[in-house]
């Protein structure tokens, strides 16, 4: 039985000054959902997204990582699975897709 992965998506609503032009936290991770469904149809996966400044509304592990994100001046948006950061700035479909495959999800495409 395939585990279902949970993509992390950690960022910020406001966009850095070095980010200006580039896809947002929030629109990355909707770009990932839609490009994951695509490669890995009919297998179950989350795509969620973070934000590292909204505390408040995180679990504890969440609150780890933004904090982590926040100390050690990761660019954002940051794609972390099963806790280990796979992807920061601009995520490569690549990399994820090699992530996802390494987890057992067969591509459909």
């Amino acid at each position: 039985m395939l585990k279902e992965a949970k993509l992390y998506v950690y960022g910020s609503s406001v966009i850095c000054a070095s980010c200006v032009g580039a896809p947002s936290s929030k629109e990355t991770e909707e770009w990932l959902r839609a490009a994951i469904g695509r490669k890995f149809g009919g297998q179950p996966f989350i795509v969620e997204y973070v934000d590292i400044f909204a505390r408040e509304q995180l679990s504890a592990e969440e609150k780890a990582m933004a904090e982590k994100i926040i100390e050690e001046d990761y660019m954002y948006p940051v794609i972390v699975v099963d806790g280990d950061i796979i992807a920061e700035g601009s995520p490569r479909l690549k990399d994820i897709y090699q992530v996802m495959t390494s987890r057992g999800y067969t591509a459909t495409m």
